[in-house]
């Protein structure tokens, strides 16, 4: 053998050394990052209540959602506009939440919100959104803006249709939903907005949601979902917070009826419901800490004399106990699906905000390679 060969086979060996123990990298998974901007002027109660009765069944969908055999992971911002409590020199809008996987969080804002008339500056709210939020660099990544809302799309000083181009460049689509008359809609220039930024035109009744069908696995299914809370180990800063809102709206999901608690439920079983800032079993499970290295302060008081190997043992069988009740809840979520299905296949199409941004969804999700599993 030369001498050359011996020193790349040295440095090969060398290399492959090196490497040994390292963990390999985990590939990010894909991401779908998704805008709600809410017009709360005081017309709006009936698309707010929606929006806050219907967010778990848009979860539930996006649930459903893989590419290439992975679990998305989902983020959702906030925004308010035509909200005159908000100065005019921020054009009556305001960022509620940032791009977040706290979708407790979100839910939690949304029974928040108040209406009260103002000025809808839908040009406005959108460049905002593309221009504010921390939207994926990665082209394939599902980026997208639902607006809703009943005024003149064309309504402030910056022009929709320069706002919406803007989105698109981005990669970030921008779905319409008008609350009113589909044709009033179309004049008003809400499926204009629609066309110019690749995304769907949609009018609904805001005033007149068609309420959710009861299933008869409902109630056990929101019992597991209040019983899966104590699986939960709350730590850190936001630990105690954390812990305080996911009953809290455990508790107004309950409050709006029995359907509405199962569909909570449901996503709380699912992938995408992601706790991780502030619980210590989705926390490790990602990697975000070391059980042996949290200081007493940062753990629970049941935590907090336990060794490194009691930790360790506590979390996984949290994790275990978790995971069994999640497959109970998907398994009544699947015949609670199937149970709707048979009771719908003789109704209309739903005409709610759900159904709405569920079709934008699922279309422009498999337009990035998504497929939607049963």
């Amino acid at each position: 053998m030369s001498k050359q060969s011996v020193f790349l086979a040295l440095v090969v060996l060398c290399l492959a050394s090196g490497l040994q123990g390292r963990p390999v990298p985990e590939a990010q998974p894909p991401r779908i990052q998704l805008a709600v901007l809410l017009d709360t002027s005081g017309s709006m109660d009936g698309l707010i209540d929606q929006a806050r009765s219907r967010i778990w069944k848009i979860v539930n969908e996006l649930a459903l959602a893989r590419r290439q055999g992975h679990v998305p992971r989902l983020q959702v911002a906030l925004y308010e506009y035509g909200q005159s409590s908000i100065p005019a020199a921020q054009g009556y809008l305001r960022r509620i939440v940032p791009l977040s996987a706290d979708l407790d969080r979100v839910s939690e804002e949304l029974f928040r919100l108040r209406t009260n008339g103002g000025d809808e500056y839908c040009g406005q709210v959108i460049q905002e959104a593309v221009r504010g939020l921390e939207w994926s660099p990665d082209g394939n990544d599902l980026k997208l803006i639902v607006i809703a809302g009943n005024e003149p799309f064309s309504q402030g000083g910056v022009d929709f249709r320069a706002a919406c181009r803007a989105a698109v460049r981005d990669g970030i689509v921008v779905n319409t939903i008008f609350c009113g008359p589909r044709e009033e809609g179309v004049r008003t220039g809400w499926k204009e907005g629609a066309d110019l930024a690749d995304g769907q035109y949609a009018a609904i009744d805001a005033d007149n949601a068609p309420p959710p069908p009861s299933a008869p696995q409902d109630a056990e299914i929101a019992r597991l979902g209040r019983e899966i809370n104590a699986t939960y180990i709350a730590y850190g800063r936001q630990g105690t917070s954390g812990k305080l809102r996911q009953e809290a709206q455990d508790a107004n999901a309950a409050a709006v009826g029995g359907a509405f608690m199962a569909e909570r439920a449901a996503a709380k079983a699912a992938p995408v419901y992601d706790s991780s800032s502030w619980d210590l079993v989705d926390a490790e499970k990602k990697g975000l800490v070391r059980l042996e290295e949290l200081a007493k302060d940062e753990l629970p008081r049941e935590m907090k004399g336990m060794s490194a190997a009691q930790r360790k043992e506590y979390v996984a069988s949290m994790q275990k106990k978790r995971e069994e009740m999640r497959q109970k809840v998907s398994a009544l979520n699947a015949e609670r699906e199937r149970f709707l299905r048979e009771q719908q296949k003789s109704q209309a199409a739903g005409g709610g905000l759900d159904d709405a941004v569920i079709r934008a969804l699922r279309r422009q999700a498999e337009r990035k390679g998504y497929a939607f599993g049963k």
